[in-house]
């Protein structure tokens, strides 16, 4: 039985303040909290107009208190950005404040342009260094800080919970993520390549293969990861999340109208155009498109799940089955009209909410 969660950019629309983006970020959570989806994830994205969502560990904090059942989680941090004491830090505290309900996602990618990454990073390093090339050893300095390549999520430690021993100028020294929580967050690994498949499969983690992107090679990094995992103490078998793109309305033409706003952004971001604000629904319909452009928003209509509830929860199955996925993660792709409230956005609640009712979301929280 396929689970169903959420990924969440928190856009930020034309008029819209950043305090009004993340209230209509909270309701969307909150709807899903109450439709029985299993995760709700933010990402991290850095200097772009249309989007809030910098921050995962302030964010998930924000949402934990605001929903009562659904696991907050980042979709993720990206950890070249960071130091890998911060982040198990943050997620420790997290998890101690709201245990059972955190997850962990981490990525390579820097999540913004390079002069933004290094400023991020501060001076850790020559200016010429690749930032993702401790990738591996960070993701593991993480995990053992968390305890969580020890005890599975649910399970409690004690003082025997593992740390990093580091040697200086000849002294050991017993480093640990605090403060200390009777339980650990889930772990997982992002990317759409070999590369993070392969990670995951060796460091016995759970993968996401971030489909959203519309990266190709799909099936290769699930055969990897499948093919090459080891199991850890935090996780005995491969687990696996696909994310897609998705706008549903009761007819296909609402569907793709609501979908406009964020194909318009994607498709600037992809060809060097001028970014801004997402704009309004009324905004998009009259903006003259480059040729460039529109073959963008083609291509990536051909991916995106936009359409009637019962067609896209049909391809939604249909792709949790042929790639063989524990879980789907719906980001909802929808805009608003100029004249719908500035903390709310109708469209992506609507697309949470029929795909519930479509896919009977509710019955497998029940269960």
């Amino acid at each position: 039985m396929t689970q169903l969660s959420v990924l969440d950019l928190i856009p930020v629309r034309a008029g819209q303040t950043t305090a009004q983006a993340v209230a209509a970020s909270v309701a969307l959570a909150q709807t899903a909290d109450r439709l029985g989806y299993t995760r709700f994830w933010v990402a991290e994205h850095h200097n772009m107009p249309a989007v809030a969502s910098t921050t995962p560990s302030t964010l998930i904090a924000h949402l934990a208190t605001a929903t009562e059942r659904i696991r907050l989680g980042s979709g993720g941090v990206m950890l070249p950005n960071h130091a890998p004491l911060a982040v198990a830090e943050q997620f420790a505290l997290l998890e101690a404040m709201h245990p059972g309900r955190i997850d962990l996602g981490l990525g390579r990618a820097p999540g913004s342009d390079p002069v933004t990454a290094y400023m991020l990073r501060g001076r850790r390093g020559p200016a010429d260094a690749d930032p993702a090339a401790d990738f591996p050893q960070d993701v593991e300095t993480v995990a053992a800080l968390l305890g969580s390549d020890r005890a599975p999520a649910s399970a409690p430690f004690g003082d025997e919970q593992p740390g990093v021993g580091l040697n200086i100028r000849g002294r050991s020294y017993e480093l640990r993520a605090t403060p200390r929580s009777t339980s650990a967050p889930e772990v997982w690994l992002l990317g759409s390549s070999d590369y993070s498949a392969a990670l995951a499969a060796q460091l016995g983690l759970a993968f996401v293969y971030a489909n959203h992107f519309g990266a190709p090679g799909i099936d290769r990094a699930l055969d990897l990861y499948r093919s090459g995992f080891q199991p850890s103490e935090a996780l005995a078998a491969p687990k696996t999340l696909l994310t897609v793109n998705a706008s549903v309305a009761e007819d296909a033409e609402a569907a793709r109208l609501a979908a406009l706003p964020q194909l318009i952004t994607m498709a600037r971001l992809r060809t060097g155009g001028t970014l801004g604000p997402q704009l309004t629904i009324d905004e998009a319909q009259a903006t003259a498109l480059t040729p460039v452009e529109e073959a963008s928003i083609a291509e990536q209509e051909e991916r995106w799940m936009i359409g009637e509830p019962a067609e896209v929860a049909d391809r939604i199955r249909k792709g949790a089955e042929r790639y063989g996925v524990d879980e789907v993660m719906v980001s909802p792709a929808g805009g608003a009209w100029a004249a719908q409230p500035l903390t709310s956005t109708p469209s992506r609640e609507r697309t949470l909410a029929l795909l519930a009712a479509e896919l009977h979301v509710s019955d497998k929280l029940a269960a």
